[in-house]
């Protein structure tokens, strides 16, 4: 499958989604949305079991393409035209990240800004260069933020560090990222895409099915009561017990060897 804003590579049972527009330090048009929706959806479809996404250039991801909102807002006469139909689509990708029973790593690189800002803490593990910025720039422009944000920085920093983030636009660097919880990991910039690779090349090396279901149980925490969360650990693990990377994972336990995962 050809996309005209995103490179996609299958290898090893990982997909690697990079966006690709460089000059605009990779903003979210309305192309790349749609070239995402479909590339996670091909990666599904090529029975991934781990998806990388990152950005070309000096930028994952700048936020949302204001020269493409600015000429909508001058063709349809209205200047919240961009935020209506365009922005729901980009929240249906954070949506498709977030459902995809696979893991997504972020390898963040140089400029992260706004909506490509809760695009990686969309994902389930962040890796960060050491020359990476974060910013939250919403409030720069006289916006509030989206694309999920509201929704994972909270939870990842807590609500004071979320709302002086949110209410000031200020830059967060990397190594601070970490301090915080914001993301796992900060590797020199040569190094990104190889411990990116690392990283999702164990996730899909593991029991796929037990991986989904983690994710699974910690959407649901967010607003799950104990009881609702306790009966949800236990149809899970009902589940995975009827796996064969169960019965794998024990008798490499007995035999002291690695186990050797199928995601079945």
């Amino acid at each position: 499958m050809n996309f005209e804003t995103v490179i996609y590579e299958l290898k090893d049972s990982v997909a690697t989604v990079t966006m690709n527009r460089p000059d605009a330090l990779n903003a979210l048009s309305m192309q790349l949305t749609v070239d995402l929706d479909r590339a996670f959806r091909q990666s599904i479809l090529d029975g991934a079991r781990a998806v990388v996404l990152t950005g070309t250039g000096r930028a994952f991801c700048s936020g949302g393409d204001l020269r493409e909102m600015q000429s909508m807002w001058e063709k349809e006469g209205r200047i919240e035209a961009f935020l209506e139909d365009p922005l729901g689509a980009l929240h249906g990708v954070i949506r498709l990240i977030r459902d995809t029973p696979i893991p997504f790593v972020a390898a963040v690189n140089g400029v992260c800004a706004g909506a490509g800002v809760n695009f990686a803490l969309a994902c389930d593990i962040v890796i960060a260069a050491e020359d990476a910025s974060f910013r939250e720039a919403f409030v720069r422009i006289g916006l509030s933020p989206d694309c999920g944000g509201t929704f994972f920085l909270p939870r990842a920093v807590g609500e004071k560090i979320a709302a002086e983030l949110f209410m000031t636009g200020d830059s967060v660097s990397a190594e601070r990222a970490l301090r915080i919880g914001m993301i796992n990991h900060v590797v020199q910039p040569q190094l990104l895409a190889v411990e990116a690779a690392k990283m999702a090349a164990k996730l899909a090396a593991g029991p796929t099915g037990s991986i989904a279901r983690i994710k699974q149980m910690l959407n649901a925490s967010f607003s799950n009561d104990l009881a609702a969360q306790l009966a949800l650990e236990h149809e899970c693990q009902i589940e995975s017990g009827k796996s064969e990377d169960f019965r794998e994972g024990v008798a490499a336990f007995f035999e002291k060897r690695p186990p050797n995962f199928s995601g079945r």
